[in-house]
Order: C-alpha cells, then sequence, then structure tokens
C-alpha cells in the first residue's frame, strides 16, 4: 500500500484568470493527488504585472475573485494560496500556512518551475519539475538561452512521450526526462448523453507565444497549423465550431475562416470557467484538435488535456498527430490525422458507428488517463 504523504503543488490557475481549459489542467493533479488520500497543498505565484486591472492590489484583483471562485468550487479554498510573487501576500491560505506545508512536504509537483520562493521550494527532498508545454520549454532554453527554472529540482517530468528518444530532435538540455500522460478525474468528467449540438469543437489560442527556429524548422502555433485544413468545412457536411482566442486585428485569418465556414466562438463566452469548459466539452459531437506546429514538427508525443476530457466525457477525439500515436491505441475513439484526407476518413468512421466510438473514448480515458493510475505511477517514478 502506497504511504501517504504532504505534497506542495504549484501551478497556475489566476495568473490568467477566466481560462476554464487552463485551469482544468491543474485541477486534474490537485484533485488526482487528493483522491488517492495524499495531503495536498496548492500555491501559485503571481507576478505584479498579470494582476488586473492593472495597478491593483492583490486581494481586490481580478484574478483574486477567480482564484477565491476556484478553489472555493472544488473545497479547496483552507489549503490553496495565490502568493504575490516576492512578497508574503496571499489570497486563501497564509503564508505562515503555506510555509508549515513546505516544511512536512515530501514532494514538490513544480508545473513549470512556477515557484522559486526558496521558503517553498528546497524543504521538499523531492522536487519535481512538471513540463506541460514540451520541446518548447526545452527549446526555449537550449537555443534562447531562456531561463526556464530547471535548477534545484531533483526529477524533471514531462508528457512529450518522445522527449529523450533518439528518433526526437528536441534538446534535453542534459536533463533526464521521466514521462506522464496527463491525468484526469473521472467522477468530476462522466460520460454523458449524446450530444444537444453536433458540432465538432474544440478550445484554443489562435497564437500562443514563443515561436522558435531551430536546425532550419519552424517550431510554431496553432494558427500555423490550422491554416492547412482551412478548406475542411467546405468538403463535408459536418460542422466545426471552434471557440478560438484569436485577436480581432487577425483580419486576414478571420475572413478566411469565414469564408471557409468555419464558426468562431468567443471562449471567454463559452469556456471561461471550470463548469462552462466542461459544458462546451459535453455538448459536442466530437473534437476537432488542432495541435501547435511546434508540437507537430517535433514528433514530441504531446497529448492535450483537452483531448483527454472529450474522450472521458464520452466523446471520439480526432487529433492532430504529434507521435502520440506510437503510445496510445487509436483507430476507434481517437483518430490520428495528418491531411484533410485522413479527417474525413476518420468522420466516415465515427459517423458509422458514433456510439460504439463513444464508448470507446471512455474506455480509453478510463484505461490510459484514470488519475489514480497516471498519478500513482508518476509518484512510484519520482520515489514516493
Amino acid at each position: 500500500m502506497n504511504r501517504k504523504v504532504t505534497i506542495l503543488l504549484s501551478g497556475m490557475i489566476a495568473g490568467d484568470p477566466w481560462q476554464g481549459g487552463a485551469t482544468w489542467a491543474v485541477l486534474q493533479y490537485l484533485l488526482g493527488l487528493q483522491q488517492l488520500g495524499h495531503e495536498v497543498y496548492f500555491v501559485e505565484p503571481i507576478s505584479p504585472k498579470s494582476l488586473r486591472p492593472g495597478g491593483s492590489d492583490l486581494a481586490d484583483s481580478e484574478n483574486a475573485r477567480y482564484f477565491s471562485e476556484v478553489t472555493r468550487e472544488f473545497g479547496l479554498e483552507s489549503t490553496s494560496a495565490l502568493l504575490l510573487a516576492g512578497t508574503k501576500q496571499t489570497v486563501g491560505l497564509s503564508y505562515q500556512g503555506l510555509q508549515k506545508a513546505a516544511q512536512r512536504a515530501a514532494l514538490l509537483l513544480n508545473i513549470s518551475g512556477l515557484l522559486t520562493d526558496e521558503n517553498l521550494f528546497s524543504p521538499a527532498p523531492i522536487r519535481v519539475y512538471l513540463d506541460l508545454d514540451p520541446a518548447f520549454n526545452q527549446l526555449w532554453s537550449a537555443v534562447q538561452g531562456l531561463n526556464m527554472r530547471f535548477e534545484g529540482h531533483t526529477h524533471f517530468v514531462t508528457i512529450g512521450q518522445s522527449i529523450g528518444e533518439s528518433d526526437c530532435s528536441i534538446p534535453t538540455c542534459g536533463l533526464t526526462w521521466l514521462k506522464t500522460f496527463q491525468p484526469i478525474v473521472l467522477n468530476q468528467w462522466p460520460a454523458t448523453n449524446h450530444a444537444k449540438s453536433f458540432a465538432l469543437t474544440t478550445v484554443g489560442n489562435w497564437r500562443g507565444y514563443g515561436s522558435i527556429d531551430y536546425q532550419d524548422v519552424f517550431y510554431g502555433q496553432k494558427a500555423h497549423s490550422l491554416r492547412h485544413f482551412l478548406v475542411l468545412p467546405t468538403l463535408t457536411d459536418e460542422s466545426f465550431r471552434l471557440a478560438l482566442a484569436i485577436h480581432p486585428t487577425e483580419i486576414a485569418d478571420l475572413t478566411a475562416l469565414a469564408t471557409h465556414r468555419w464558426e468562431i466562438v468567443d471562449p471567454g463566452e463559452v469556456a471561461a470557467t471550470p463548469s462552462s469548459y466542461r459544458h462546451f466539452i459535453q455538448n459536442s459531437k466530437a473534437e476537432f484538435g488542432v495541435a501547435k506546429s511546434g508540437y507537430v514538427r517535433s514528433r514530441c508525443g504531446w497529448f492535450s488535456d483537452r483531448s483527454i476530457c472529450y474522450l472521458a466525457s464520452g466523446r471520439p477525439v480526432l487529433a492532430q498527430e504529434t507521435g502520440f500515436s506510437r503510445y496510445l491505441p487509436t483507430g476507434a475513439g481517437l483518430f490520428p490525422f495528418e491531411t484533410v484526407d485522413d479527417i474525413l476518413d476518420a468522420l466516415e468512421h465515427v459517423n458509422g458507428d458514433y456510439s460504439w466510438h463513444c464508448r470507446i473514448a471512455r474506455r480509453l480515458a478510463e484505461e490510459h488517463f484514470q488519475s489514480d493510475k497516471v498519478l500513482g505511477r508518476l509518484l512510484e517514478q519520482v520515489g514516493i
């Protein structure tokens, strides 16, 4: 039987508030570790520059309001803190409470190395850097020389299943990367009845940040991937609804999307909170998941936490190939694609027996991403 320990988890929920999907990416770890019986504390350091509106105090900020709403919804308010970086000001658990938790912690799980406060970072004997942006984190460090806050960690874990493999060109930065799938807490994501809205959907940003050239290869954003599939809605009777954060000045791309019958909705309206994000996914027919071109070009084996939510909800997933098909079963419930023809073929399969593919999708989530399995294996890998 695994021993129960105190764990300090750090990640971003409110640094960029009203991002329901990004919030879930952290909640899956937090709730999943709790479900395993561990005592879990959460700390999110936030830069003063990230406070909204600009110049506001931490306690009065929009960030604090969102943080408090999320932690209250999931019963986490007494064990979670939003910490103003460089200070001891918190919303939620006090700084003194954080220090006490850090002193007891057997493990720090530090998403993207966000936590750097030495009083909270150093006490845990096992300090894990958790990489949720594979290829980019390594390239920013190795090629651009950016400080990705690797220093001081005892273990390095990535969701990029191919990082460090011989056929993956992404530098390892001299580190040994352990591999994990992303977890999902299945009782928070039940399979639901067939979709009320029969559209293929997804949620994302048209452009992120930090595209990079390396060895004559361009590692770009979602915009650079989706442009290759612009004609897709004109070749099928299917509806495609994208909850896409795209700036209104992207006139050429917005015009092209509209011309080719893509329906664009504001993620701030349909997926701003954990609940609305879940509702949007569960009222979809399936996911049409386009990946950042950096994930595609690197073949790093990234697989989206968003796609896992679709699978758990009993929704088939069509996902752009990043090399993940080497590590997951495909062809039923989950379909990798590289070309428009691949997508059309997958749609034919899904429509041939939609209910069956929905059941297989849920089964894939249960077998490969269930939080007890994924997090139990991760803890074993790092010595818990």
